[in-house]
């Protein structure tokens, strides 16, 4: 049987670690906007299109900052736009695109959350020293590129 020193090493692994802290953020977050009515993904959605294109994303262009599939994103948008979040209208050069735009609702709920989420990761940063936060977020950075550079490459079995 393993030593103790042994079992604490493998579970320091980086897909639990990552899956763990991740799950625990978002369950967090989650709870704490629940009262302006969006989601995790609703909120990345307003804070891509606070920070994007003033002219707006496209649905396209959502999808991809999302990682998500087209029916998740147009679903998504459908209920933030009933909710009066965003509105979708047609793209000036492409006709089979259409170009989202934040709503004032929108802003006024994306500056509401943002400071939950800033608060959040402020108490969540906490536990480090403030000297080593911003490189452990700059080397948390370049393990996700590296992530995404692995995913996007096309290794045979």
């Amino acid at each position: 049987m393993p030593d103790k020193s042994t079992r604490k090493e493998s579970s320091r692994r980086l897909p639990p670690l990552l899956r763990r802290a991740w799950y625990s953020l978002n369950q967090t977050f989650r709870h704490r906007i629940a009262h302006l009515g969006i989601t995790p993904d609703q909120y990345s959605i307003l804070r891509w299109l606070h920070e994007g294109d003033a002219r707006g994303l496209t649905q396209q262009t959502i999808t991809d900052l999302m990682a998500s599939d087209p029916n998740t994103i147009t679903s998504i948008l459908r209920r933030m736009e009933k909710a009066a979040l965003l509105s979708r209208h047609p793209h000036e050069t492409d006709r089979r695109a259409r170009r989202v735009r934040l709503e004032p609702n929108g802003h006024r709920v994306f500056t509401e959350a943002f400071e939950v989420a800033r608060s959040l990761q402020e108490e969540s940063l906490a536990i480090l020293p403030e000297s080593r936060r911003a490189r452990f977020l700059a080397e948390l950075d370049a393990v996700a590129e590296a992530c995404s550079e692995a995913a996007n490459r096309k290794k045979p079995l």
